[in-house]
């Protein structure tokens, strides 16, 4: 392998799938790839984001919600739309040469105790995992 693959992961906030995604995608396959995440609108990470991320090891604390436009004159060899529902609905970004649109449902839509938005952050959290690891696996 010449280089690493570069990679953008996206939606409309960047606090909570997009976070987790790029903090799995580095932690797990970051000899491979060169990932970085951005939002339409950054608003800041989630926080429990963050505890269902420490609770595997992976340390997302220091990630920060950036927006689109921190890389709108770079190229990626892939731009992946988490955004839950339809892909038309998710941010676009013209410097890709190629786009995935897994989406997955927004945790922080959800409301409950604390324990409940935890499980929503943890099944959201595996599915994310489970779709990096089957669709980029090592080679």
């Amino acid at each position: 392998m010449i280089g690493k693959e570069k990679i953008l992961i996206i939606c409309t906030n960047n606090s909570s799938r997009s976070q987790m995604a790029e903090g799995y995608f580095k932690h797990a396959h970051g000899e491979y790839y060169d990932v970085h995440s951005a939002g339409t609108e950054p608003t800041t990470v989630n926080p429990y984001a963050v505890k269902v991320m420490k609770e595997l090891g992976i340390d997302i604390s220091d990630h920060r919600s950036k927006s689109l436009k921190e890389f709108e004159d770079q190229e990626f060899d892939q731009v992946i739309t988490v955004c839950g529902g339809a892909k038309e609905a998710c941010p676009f970004f013209p410097g890709a040469k190629n786009y995935m649109h897994p989406g997955f449902k927004d945790p922080a839509c959800v409301n409950g105790t604390q324990e409940e938005k935890m499980n929503v952050f943890r099944e959201v959290r595996d599915e994310i995992i489970f779709w990096i690891d089957e669709t980029f696996k090592k080679k």
